[in-house]
């Protein structure tokens, strides 16, 4: 690892630029720079649905983990020519959201986020992984991104919205059912 930060801040964005992982820099506002953002908006919603006590043991296994890969992803976005997240972790994602789907009832209709604190603030993360994929290919658009990058985090929502399924279940509450005709 680099130099490790004795002091927060430095004042070098003070201007309105922020340093690349490869001292590049670039404006505050850059599509890398929210493509990263948003990334790391991601890792501390995931935080979030941490912070609760109880949650099953499985999903706090798994949510560490993919805590861990978001990091080193936004550290891949952040660091052009950097490469971190590879195929196996997107295999990972699916074996987990596979095994946490298996016993969940089959989805007949759309549902509204909530089911209990803990699974709302899963569907929160859910919705900015979603936003930080978005972001993702916004870059892509202009800079090559590894098709890793944004695969991930189309999987990562996915998994994210069976797990916030789960967690209503272990939080006694119940799934709403969007009602088209109400």
């Amino acid at each position: 690892m680099g130099n490790r930060l004795s002091k927060i801040y430095t004042r070098t964005g003070d201007q309105g630029t922020t340093g690349l992982g490869d001292g590049t820099r670039v404006s505050k506002d850059d599509l890398r720079v929210a493509a990263y953002g948003d990334t790391d908006e991601t890792n501390s919603a995931i935080g979030m649905v941490l912070a609760f006590r109880d949650i099953p043991s499985e999903v706090r296994r798994c949510l560490v983990e993919v805590q861990h890969e978001l990091f080193d992803l936004g550290g891949e976005l952040a660091t052009p020519g950097y490469r971190a997240i590879q195929q196996r972790h997107i295999d990972r994602l699916e074996q987990e959201l596979d095994a946490f789907n298996e016993p969940l009832p089959a989805l007949k209709e759309f549902i509204l986020p909530g089911g209990g604190p803990a699974a709302a603030a899963c569907h929160l993360a859910r919705t900015i992984a979603r936003r930080a994929e978005r972001s993702a290919w916004t870059l892509a658009k202009r800079e090559p991104v590894p098709a890793e990058i944004t695969t991930y985090l189309n999987r990562l929502s996915d998994l994210l919205f069976v797990i916030a399924r789960v967690l209503a279940r272990h939080e006694g509450g119940s799934e709403v059912l969007w009602q088209q005709k109400r």
